[in-house]
């Protein structure tokens, strides 16, 4: 039974896993959003100078 249950485990994180890398393999999703005036990365939905994305 613990064998089965560490089994159904190790196949569930490989899945996870494998959605995981897909998402990260499309281009949209690695963009970082940048600034319209300054160019520069942006975390949040303002940049300190004053721009938004």
């Amino acid at each position: 039974m613990i064998l089965k249950t560490v089994l159904l485990f190790l196949v569930f994180i490989g899945v996870v896993g494998m959605f995981g890398k897909l998402r990260w393999l499309d281009p949209r999703m690695k963009a970082t959003r940048r600034c319209r005036r300054c160019k520069r990365p942006m975390v949040g939905k303002t940049c300190p100078c004053g721009g938004r994305a």
